[in-house]
């Protein structure tokens, strides 16, 4: 099956791939008389504008995990989904106020070499082994077998011929030209991925109305579907283990949110080559404005999806084209690529553009941050200190390839997971607590010590694991396990430092002032304003 791709849909998708090559390679290329550096490869010259920073934020966080694993939840459970992009649109201007100020004061090209300097080596080692894993068996092998499951039921394409095929994609330009490359061609990327995003739902919703429109389409997915529309789901609903109620609001997603935002590497290192913090924080608040408005292009399809399979009339006017790999209960994650089948000749080129767009600006950005981690806080410091630029840039191209090629390796094992979104947060919760505990006290907290803060984030992994497999309901929701491992980790930590300590500050604490966070007037408006929005939705939604 190849969703009746036809000529046109064939020429928008090819002009696509070869205007992002294109701008990758041109961008990429050295300017006469100047050999790339470090600075250049892995941090964009330090030159990237607000609205590079934005838009290569939400090109690098959006991928084939939301338009396909995003909507398979809205499919599966409804718009409660969308607390992860809501949620995370306040989790930015969180980060854009209290922790970039610092990280950009101390000129960071990692997260773990901020580690270095306020612990030290041996903490940035180990915190970098483990992102290097998370990134290559999870994140990488997730991003591929995502992509790879929709170009299969898209094009009909054999899978692990689509997951090379985009790791080629990803790699052509990514590797040569490292986060410039990222970064300029995300701004095309999100172009194409809203408007993809954006005429899926309108056909979804004009399906859905019987060709009356977009209004008159939501009006009777809400009308026919209630249940999918509630953002707190009570305890007897069959997904309140993924998104437990109330808690998602108080509980552990703040957890998965301000580890992703504020210290995960391949989305923090855009803000670290803005041209300033001034500038790194205005592109913060336009990725916020941005995240309010991604439910609409990927959760809302998958809950159209949901109401046209169980809905006789419409299945009937859909003929057999609908009955081909039609989404199920168990099989949620077909709910995107299903829908995109019935687009019109050209406009399927478009959407199926802005899929592969979210796809390879994800590895792209992926590829960079773990070639990055890699190059600067392993080879640097254990390899070759000395390394010239030359070496320092060619071990972070040959490292990001290495990596590519283990992901597509892995890519194929993770065949047979439903709503693959939750299974990414559930097993990245299992280190992100740490993580985020060692930070948030690394930042402000000045008694944290080194010793205390290993000990922290070794102890949370088999805290994570206990609590998982405990047999007890309490502990069943994972994001209920990710918040008390977090605390737990926080109490190993501060009962640690007071001990070696004996209650005085650390040498590496963090001298913080007032004025380290003040913000512009423009971006404690606009933050103003997405509050208000936030409160809008959630009341709407409740």
């Amino acid at each position: 099956m190849t969703a009746g791709f036809e000529m046109w849909d064939y020429i928008v998708f090819v002009a696509y791939a070869i205007l992002i090559l294109g701008v990758g390679l041109w961008v990429s290329r050295d300017k006469e008389g100047h050999q790339k550096n470090a600075e250049d490869y892995f941090l964009a010259s330090k030159s990237l504008p607000w609205w590079a920073i934005g838009t290569s934020l939400i090109a690098a966080n959006i991928s084939a995990e939301q338009f396909i694993g995003m909507s398979g939840s809205g499919f599966a459970l409804g718009i409660a989904i969308a607390s992860y992009e809501w949620m995370a649109a306040l989790t930015l201007i969180i980060v854009g106020k209290y922790f970039l100020p610092i990280f950009i004061e101390k000129g960071l090209y990692t997260i773990p070499e901020f580690v270095e300097k306020r612990f030290s080596t041996n903490l940035k080692t180990i915190l970098a082994v483990f992102w290097l894993a998370l990134y290559i068996f999870v994140n990488l092998a997730s991003v591929l077998y995502l992509g790879g499951l929709a170009i299969e039921t898209i094009m009909g394409v054999d899978m692990m011929y689509a997951i090379v095929g985009l790791a080629l994609f990803a790699a052509a330009y990514s590797l040569y030209g490292g986060l410039s490359a990222v970064a300029w061609t995300d701004v095309i990327q999100v172009v194409f991925l809203v408007l993809g995003g954006l005429v899926t739902t309108y056909l979804a919703l004009n399906t859905v109305s019987g060709g009356e429109g977009v209004m008159a389409g939501f009006v009777q997915v809400w009308e026919a579907a209630p249940e999918k529309f509630h953002m707190i789901l009570e305890e007897t609903n069959d997904n309140y283990v993924n998104l437990p109620g109330i808690w998602v609001l108080i509980g552990g997603l703040w957890v998965a949110n301000l580890y992703y935002w504020g210290f995960n590497q391949y989305i923090i290192q855009r803000t670290l080559a803005a041209k300033s913090l001034r500038e790194s924080q205005k592109g913060i608040l336009l990725a916020a404005f941005l995240k309010l408005l991604i439910p609409l292009i990927v959760v809302v399809p998958g809950i159209a999806a949901y109401v046209m399979v169980n809905d006789p009339s419409i299945m009937a006017n859909l003929g057999e084209v609908g009955m081909l790999n039609m989404p199920s209960v168990d099989q949620a994650d077909k709910a995107y690529p299903w829908l995109l089948q019935f687009l019109p000749v050209g406009l399927k080129g478009v959407a199926f553009a802005a899929l592969a767009a979210a796809i390879v600006s994800s590895l792209a950005s992926m590829l960079n941050s773990t070639s990055t981690i890699f190059t600067m806080d392993i080879y640097k410091q254990y390899i070759n200190k000395n390394a010239s630029d030359k070496a320092t840039v060619n071990t972070g191209r040959i490292s990001a390839f290495i990596a590519l090629v283990i992901a597509c390796i892995m890519a194929p094992l993770l065949g047979g997971i439903d709503q693959a979104f939750q299974f990414i947060q559930e097993y990245t919760g299992i280190v992100s607590p740490g993580i985020l505990a060692v930070f948030l006290l690394g930042l402000f907290w000045k008694k944290t010590t080194n010793n205390a803060a290993i000990w922290g984030a070794i102890l949370s992994i088999p805290i994570a694991l206990g609590l998982k497999f405990l047999p007890i309901s309490v502990f069943e929701p994972w994001m209920h396990q990710m918040g008390i491992t977090t605390i737990l980790t926080m109490v190993i930590i501060i009962v640690l430092s007071n001990i070696q300590n004996k209650g005085a500050e650390d040498p590496k604490g963090i001298d913080l002032n007032s004025d380290l966070f003040k913000t512009s007037p423009l971006f404690n408006t606009g933050a103003f304003i997405v509050c208000i929005i936030l409160a809008i939705l959630y009341a709407l939604f409740w």
